[in-house]
């Protein structure tokens, strides 16, 4: 058991919740636009454990054109995955970081991802959580296991044959009992120029009785990852929201970020509360983000774009996390 939790510490994709009987989730999140952009989902598959024990296995579908959402719940025994590689099954259903495999009401077929974008990892900052992933006591970890990647494919949704090839992904996932109770999570790889993604999150993290606001954002130019956290020396200049936008403001030594985030109607989702799916979100994938990245060094502007198609979650007491 405590090889297979060492494995999973420095693999953020795989599976973190051996020996776990209650109050724990774990869920993965695959975002797929096809080249047209005209259609949009989010498949996210997990696993959610209450405070009594009862378990499940879920895999919850967000159709970001047609702003619906659907939560299929299996049995518990149909979940299995492995400590040595990302695999997961859920009945019929496959997931990992090459593939997954449908096999849901009314969605069937396979979509292969190639040319990861993933986040550095190295073994004093494993994944997106850096040295917070050491911490045994975070309400809620998260990992991002590709920033951009390229589909190959087809769906049958509804009886239409979708073809996602030529479209681009995003691949994350999140682990632990709770989401914060304040957030803003936003995600976009559609910029005027191909190769080109960004994600950012601001969450008020408990922390030893008290809290603290923990951002983490990167952006991903064509080759490389310029990334903006809590534990590499990054401040948060601005973080507000209000029913027409969000904005958000952060730099380090050498970059500064700059993010207005333009909301559109959104969809409710499942959301853990104390390890099971019981309490709700509401996602968009249709807003659009204006983003300027400046090297401070240099004196340059290194992007100065609106993304499209972008995932925006904007939740709990957010007043929590205005700076």
């Amino acid at each position: 058991m405590l090889l297979k939790k060492l494995q999973a510490l420095f693999n953020a994709e795989r599976y973190h919740g051996w020996g776990r009987k209650k109050n724990y989730f774990e869920g993965w999140y695959y975002k797929v636009v096809n080249q047209a952009e005209d259609r949009a989902f989010a498949f996210i598959p997990g696993i959610a454990m209450d405070e009594n024990g009862a378990q499940q296995a879920f895999v919850q579908v967000l159709d970001g054109k047609q702003l619906t959402a659907n939560y299929h719940k299996y049995d518990f025994d149909t979940f299995s995955t492995s400590s040595e590689r990302f695999e997961v099954n859920i009945d019929k259903n496959y997931f990992s970081n090459d593939r997954i495999q449908l096999s849901l009401p009314n969605i069937e077929g396979t979509l292969h991802f190639q040319e990861h974008a993933p986040w550095s990892n190295n073994w004093y900052s494993p994944n997106i959580m850096g040295p917070f992933s050491f911490i045994p006591f975070m309400e809620c970890y998260h990992g991002i296991l590709s920033m951009n990647h390229h589909i190959e494919g087809v769906l049958d949704i509804n009886g239409e044959a979708v073809d996602f090839t030529g479209g681009r992904g995003y691949m994350e996932k999140d682990w632990g009992h709770t989401f914060p109770s304040a957030y803003f999570w936003m995600q976009t790889n559609h910029f005027s120029e191909a190769g080109i993604s960004l994600k950012a999150s601001i969450a008020k993290i408990p922390w030893l009785g008290s809290s603290f606001t923990g951002f983490i954002a990167g952006v991903w130019l064509k080759d490389r990852l310029i990334e903006f956290t809590t534990y590499n020396f990054t401040k948060l200049n601005k973080s507000f929201a209000n029913q027409e936008k969000v904005i958000l403001e952060m730099e380090n030594t050498q970059y500064r970020l700059q993010i207005e985030a333009l909301r559109e109607e959104a969809t409710g989702l499942a959301s853990p509360i104390a390890g099971f799916m019981d309490g709700r979100v509401e996602e968009s994938m249709n807003a659009q983000l204006k983003v300027v990245l400046y090297d401070k060094k240099n004196k340059t502007i290194l992007l100065e774009d609106t993304g499209r198609n972008a995932g925006l979650e904007v939740a709990g007491n957010i007043e929590e996390i205005f700076v």
